[in-house]
């Protein structure tokens, strides 16, 4: 009886490949193609968050049409979220491209500047008629001036700071004063002056050049993990107590803070240019020096 070794049998055989078959450059480019299929979807993530920020905030502006003051607040503010997230998102995921920076612009637009504009202006600006519309509009064009701006500047100036203030955070100020107004039940109608003033100070603030801080710098965070921690737990708890009040106390904050700290700038760079040294004096010139006393001191 013939034994036949098993690595004969065609189950066990292995395939052979041939050196002139063997194309290494063609199975990296194989394995590319496959890895690019895989991005196709983390590529439509970022997309789909910034486009749902799209879909809130339009929602909110046929919440305000209908006078569902409250839903459209709490509308903008979600959009605000998935406005927040979908960078972070793209920049973990390293899918970053010049078409979602593009779309995020266009959202911000829409989000942040005709949707809050037209909130206030169903709100409390349209018993002004024309100024109240006129104002709304300043609002908007201020916010599209602003992200322009931005995109410009983006990479020529300090990242740890806003040249002006965000739009984003114009919009939830909005939002959380609406919502801060219904928790309280305070008329709108007589709140009509403060808002036109509210809106022209937003406006303004964030086509100037006023310096906000953009919470980028993470060092107090790795330096003191645990105070940190301590910190974010208490806010989520405060919150958590006053949802409609401790938003708009930390929006205003926010919007308070830059003025303050460029004041502050100011008065430290005009206390510390006049100081001078005691024994330096600019107008007094050095006495020359005698032969005789440059013996004594020799």
């Amino acid at each position: 009886m013939v034994t036949r070794n098993p690595k004969d049998r065609k189950f066990f055989r292995t395939k052979r490949r041939s050196v002139e078959g063997y194309d290494r450059s063609a199975r990296e480019l194989r394995n590319k193609a496959r890895i690019d299929r895989m991005k196709q979807g983390i590529f439509i993530l970022p997309s789909l968050l910034t486009l749902s920020s799209i879909f809130l905030s339009f929602y909110a502006i046929i919440a305000s049409i209908k006078g569902d003051f409250f839903l459209a607040g709490a509308l903008v503010l979600g959009a605000g979220f998935f406005d927040g997230i979908d960078g972070k998102v793209a920049r973990l995921t390293k899918t970053t491209t010049r078409f979602g920076l593009e779309l995020d612009s266009l959202a911000d637009v829409i989000s942040f500047g005709v949707a809050p504009a037209l909130l206030v202006y169903n709100w409390a600006l349209a018993p002004y008629a024309q100024i109240g519309w006129v104002s709304a509009f300043v609002y908007v064009s201020c916010g599209a001036l602003r992200l322009a701006r931005f995109n410009v500047q983006s990479g020529q100036i300090d990242p740890k700071q806003f040249n002006g203030l965000p739009i984003p955070a114009a919009a939830a100020m909005i939002a959380t004063t609406v919502l801060f107004c219904h928790k309280l039940a305070i008329d709108p109608g007589d709140l009509g002056v403060v808002t036109l003033i509210l809106v022209y100070c937003l406006s303004y603030l964030m086509v100037s050049s006023v310096k906000f801080h953009a919470f980028k710098d993470l060092t107090l965070v790795r330096e003191k993990p645990f105070t940190s921690t301590v910190g974010f737990v208490l806010m989520l708890a405060l919150i958590a107590v006053a949802p409609l009040v401790v938003p708009f106390l930390l929006c205003a904050a926010y919007v308070i803070s830059g003025p303050v700290m460029t004041v502050v700038r100011v008065v430290r760079k005009k206390t510390t240019a006049k100081i001078v040294p005691e024994d330096y004096s600019p107008t007094t010139e050095p006495e020359p020096v005698s032969a005789d006393s440059a013996r004594k001191t020799t």
